[in-house]
């Protein structure tokens, strides 16, 4: 059974979720704090994806809508990109169309409040990059 990470990377919050290939449901986990800088951030999510003993590590690229790549996905992949070298673990990109509307969908009716919703927003992100990655896979023995 093979566990990985799955991260929504934002300048100022990351969101992480957490599953694995064998069940294949992603729940969220943690928040963190970004740094705004891919370097410093790359190697916080490199501890952490060793702290929580995971075999890989899915990003969520938001690409535009007509699939072009805008200055979020560019600052995104930068991340992937020193993400890679800051670990020896497989890193993987996920589109991560609709992530932000579907964790908004799923808090719509919460009763937390806007920096509650907030918080909790990047970590349901962070789930749905995962989940999408998770089920795009073939299962292990397929």
């Amino acid at each position: 059974m093979a566990r990985y990470l799955g991260v929504d990377y934002g300048r100022k919050r990351i969101g992480l979720a957490i599953g694995d290939d064998q069940l294949r449901i992603a729940s969220p986990l943690d928040l963190l704090a970004g740094s705004g800088a891919a370097g410093q951030d790359a190697r916080a999510i490199a501890g952490r994806a060793e702290e929580e003993g995971v075999d890989g590590v899915v990003v969520g690229i938001p690409l535009n809508m007509d699939d072009s790549v805008g200055p979020q996905a560019e600052f995104t992949r930068r991340f992937v990109e020193a993400l890679r070298a800051a670990t020896k673990l497989a890193v993987h990109e996920q589109d991560e169309r609709l992530s932000s509307f579907a964790a908004d969908e799923a808090l719509a009716d919460s009763a937390l409040s806007r920096a509650g919703r907030a918080a909790r927003r990047d970590m349901l992100a962070a789930q749905a990059i995962l989940q999408a990655w998770l089920d795009a896979r073939p299962r292990p023995g397929d």
